[in-house]
């Protein structure tokens, strides 16, 4: 008894609650700060784009979203981008194709100008981006500054940690994505103490940014798709089937990530690549409609309020339109994450099973389909299983999706990542 009780691993000390609470009032300021932020960006995002698509257009008598003015804006967005950062301290911050979701050494003070303007005129303009990367890299780089001139005995890390963590509760309005994202993290590397005393402080940020977000904007992911009341094996199959379809959707993706990449970087100067790349756009846009512009997530709810109103061969257009926007607009320089537009592109492609294949329900569909997509784009198993399940909630969904993103993971993991090194080779 003795010999076996020698050979246990050493328990790891818990965090005392008074090394704890000193946390508590900085995460949540930074919470509260994160939120704001986020939401000051998207609100300038939201009336630009008002001006520009509705406002403007009905001004000079042209149609709001015809070909022609989606050429028009597109490009334009493109041009305005580039001279952000052209001339913008810093150039607006790294090549967003060098970029994960979180993890990134903080940004210097003056650069988080020209970075929020640009990701504020491409919310606007309507390429296929997220706002997810910009606000991250800005409230990590603002907790840092602000907060160690504040608390200078907490490291510049654990502030970025707290700025990460705030601003993934602000932009899913809950603080649960950013506990997954965590546990992954934490997962790769050595950490001291208990895990829950390692995820203390982000958490209170995260929900603080969370809590803000939802008082002051009311966000809601749910897709209002028809509710799956009681699972049956075909739903089993069906999931696995629309996972697996949407991780090798997306890893189409991924594997022509580097060459669009190239492409437009032998351009080399931002005012040449970023309007050829808006222009590409545009093109993109009148193929595929109005639906597949911007980040995606008020035009996903759109087809899921009326899954039967198109044909397979319309959400098939769309999806693909979608992953080719979503790729050139990551490509070409425009400031922005790809987890939203991930979103619209798995949700198209789970409707398009349904369409070809009634027998899959739509709530599964669409779950699975963003699921494989966010897999292939992101590698964040939890994050896409989090964002899978909220989209579609069912007391049955977690349990489905958690077999469906196996044969998902397996088409996706040990290869290209959709994130790309400084010399452009693919990250693995």
């Amino acid at each position: 008894m003795a010999q076996d009780t020698a050979r246990q691993a050493p328990v790891a000390p818990a965090t005392p609650a008074r090394g704890l609470l000193p946390l508590v009032l900085p995460a949540l300021v930074v919470g509260v700060g994160a939120s704001l932020l986020y939401l000051g960006v998207s609100g300038l995002a939201t009336e630009l784009q008002h001006a520009l698509w509705e406002n403007l257009p009905d001004a000079l008598g042209v149609g709001r979203y015809s070909v022609l003015w989606m050429l028009v804006v597109l490009t334009a967005t493109g041009v305005l981008v580039g001279l952000v950062v052209w001339k913008a301290p810093g150039h607006a911050g790294p090549d967003p194709a060098t970029l994960g979701l979180a993890g990134t050494a903080p940004l210097p003070y003056p650069v988080l100008p020209g970075l929020l303007l640009a990701a504020a005129l491409m919310l606007a303009g309507g390429p296929s981006l997220g706002p997810e990367n910009p606000i991250l890299l800005a409230n990590a780089a603002l907790a840092v500054r602000l907060g160690r001139g504040a608390v200078p005995r907490l490291p510049g890390e654990a502030w970025a940690g707290l700025g990460e963590a705030a601003t993934i509760g602000a932009l899913f309005g809950t603080p649960f994505a950013a506990a997954l994202l965590l546990s992954e993290a934490l997962a790769g590397r050595p950490f001291r103490g208990l895990l829950w005393d390692n995820v203390f402080g982000p958490l209170v940020a995260a929900a603080a940014g969370a809590l803000t977000t939802t008082l002051l904007a009311r966000p809601s992911f749910d897709l209002d798709v028809p509710a799956l009341d009681r699972p049956r094996w075909s739903d089993l199959l069906s999931a696995m089937a629309v996972a697996s379809a949407g991780a090798l959707l997306g890893m189409t993706a991924v594997y022509a990530f580097p060459y669009v990449h190239g492409a437009f970087r032998r351009l080399r100067h931002p005012m040449v690549a970023l309007p050829a790349g808006g222009l590409v756009l545009g093109l993109l846009g009148a193929l595929g409609g109005r639906l597949t512009l911007f980040k995606g997530l008020d035009e996903v709810a759109v087809l899921a309020r009326a899954p039967d109103a198109w044909s397979a061969g319309q959400f098939a257009t769309l999806a693909v339109v979608k992953l080719a926007a979503l790729l050139v607009a990551a490509s070409c320089g425009f400031r922005g994450g790809r987890i939203f537009p991930s979103v619209f592109i798995g949700a198209a492609l789970g409707l398009c099973a349904h369409a070809l294949f009634p027998a899959v329900h739509p709530s599964v569909g669409v779950a699975a389909g963003v699921l494989g997509l966010l897999l292939a784009v992101t590698r964040h198993g939890w994050m896409s299983l989090f964002t899978a399940t909220v989209l579609a909630p069912s007391p049955a969904m977690p349990a489905l999706l958690c077999i469906a993103s196996l044969p998902a993971w397996l088409l996706v993991t040990g290869r290209p990542q959709m994130q790309l090194r400084e010399d452009g080779t693919a990250v693995r």
